[in-house]
Order: C-alpha cells, then sequence, then structure tokens
C-alpha cells in the first residue's frame, strides 16, 4: 500500500523542521549563537548590549533546546522521533521478513540497534542538559554510535534484500551517507570534547551535518515503504507464534 511512503517522509519532517524551528527560537532569544558566528569570548559584562557569546552559547542541537520556551518544542521533536523512528524500525523488520526471510537475523540485530537508538535519543530529549547533564550526553552519546551500527546494517541489507527494484541506485547512495555518518561522528566526537572555542563551535556544525544526513538517510527509505503493505505486519506475529511451541517444549 503506496499510503505508507508517508511513514519515512514524516519522520524526515519532524525532526528536520522541530529541530531547525528550537534553533529558530534559540537563536532569537540569544540563548544561543548562530552558526555562522566564530567569535566567542571568556566571559560576558552584565550591562553589555549585542549578542556576546561564550561556551553557553555554542549552537549545538542540545543547547538549542535547553532554555524555555523552545525547550517544550525540543522535547516533544525528540519524543515524536524516537517514536516514529521506533515504527520505522520494526515496519523494515516486518518488510524484509515477508520478502527475504533468508536474513531475518541481520535483520533483526538491526532492528535491536533501531531501538536501542531511539531509546538513547528519548533519553537525550528528555533529560535537560543543564539538570541532568549525564543522562543527556548519555542518551546522546548512545543514540549517535549506534545509529551508525544501524545504517551499516541497514546499508547491507540494502544490496542482499531485493525490496524495490531500485537497490542499483539505493545502495551506492546509501553507503556515502553512512561513510559520511560515521566519519563525521567520529570528528563530532574529538571536537567536542575539545575546550578550544573555535574546536566546539565546529563540533556543533557537525551535530547539526548528522543530523540531517540521517534525516536524508530516511527518506531515502520512502522507496521500500511504497511497497510496503499492512498484511506484512503479520509476518511478526505468524514468527511470535510459532516461537511458542519450541519455548513450550
Amino acid at each position: 500500500m503506496a499510503l505508507w511512503v508517508i511513514l519515512p517522509i514524516v519522520l524526515c519532517a519532524v525532526s528536520f523542521i522541530g529541530c531547525w524551528t528550537v534553533y529558530g527560537l534559540a537563536l532569537s532569544f540569544n540563548h544561543v549563537c548562530s552558526l555562522t558566528n566564530w567569535d566567542y569570548r571568556n566571559s560576558c559584562h552584565p550591562n553589555e548590549t549585542g549578542i556576546c557569546c561564550t561556551l553557553d552559547n555554542v549552537p549545538t542541537v542540545s543547547t538549542s533546546g535547553t532554555n524555555f520556551p523552545e525547550n517544550s518544542l525540543f522535547t516533544a521533536t525528540i519524543n515524536a522521533g524516537s517514536f516514529l523512528f521506533l515504527i520505522f524500525c520494526v515496519f523494515h523488520h516486518a518488510h524484509i521478513l515477508d520478502r527475504n526471510s533468508v536474513h531475518s537475523l541481520l535483520s533483526k540485530i538491526a532492528m535491536i540497534l533501531g531501538c536501542v537508538v531511539s531509546v538513547g535519543a528519548f533519553m537525550a530529549g528528555n533529560c535537560n542538559p543543564a539538570e541532568l547533564v549525564l543522562l543527556h550526553y548519555l542518551g546522546a552519546a548512545v543514540s549517535f554510535v549506534f545509529v551508525c551500527l544501524y545504517m551499516t546494517i541497514l546499508t547491507s541489507l540494502t544490496s542482499k534484500c531485493m525490496l524495490t527494484g531500485c537497490e542499483r541506485v539505493l545502495y551506492p547512495l546509501r553507503i556515502i551517507s553512512s561513510f559520511i555518518q560515521i566519519s563525521a561522528t567520529i570528528l563530532y566526537g574529538i571536537f567536542f570534547i575539545q575546550d578550544n572555542y573555535i574546536y566546539k563551535h565546529i563540533s556543533a556544525v557537525f551535530e547539526w551535518f548528522l543530523c540531517v544526513n540521517l534525516e536524508l538517510y530516511e527518506l531515502s527509505y520512502s522507496v521500500e515503504f511504497y511497497f510496503f503493505s499492512s498484511s506484512m505486519l503479520s509476518v511478526l506475529l505468524a514468527k511470535k507464534e510459532e516461537e511458542k511451541p519450541l519455548i513450550l517444549a
């Protein structure tokens, strides 16, 4: 049913529009500095007019959603995105089980990794970095690392499972996207742990770049979901029914 093509589109739209709206609100309230700003100071004078940027104003995704009122939209966006991503993972697994069950194990591993990504993002979105720093960054780190693994396996499954007939085009594009995601995540981590203002700002740019790259990767699955059918979900239930006798035995 072609109607399911809306799932990856909505997932991408919610993440993209929500996160950049949060950044726009944070920027308008001077809670973060612009991504184009590279001028930072050690401190700001209380009576100083205009924009003054310190390490507290580095425009990371997390910092953009720290303060009121944008933190409410940030939490709502991450919650919606995490839930939709979880559905995306389960539905894609059902699609592979129905069409290429020989790769069910690899697909199940990918689904589990995707669920971990969803939980990590949910934790990061609901733990304000100003109050629950450790939990927020733990959730963010888990989601960033595991999404690289998830993308790697899904890209591998693209070459193994002929779900659409467009794999000859999709596979190389997803290889490029996965390589970019992994490389940028490593660079992001290296720059993020530095104390230098410039390196911190570079890490913020990488973080936003990672988000956009992931959203485009998810959007590419509109092709698979065009061929998805609600009846494919019954495969998951059928698998559970088959496993019951084995458990009882």
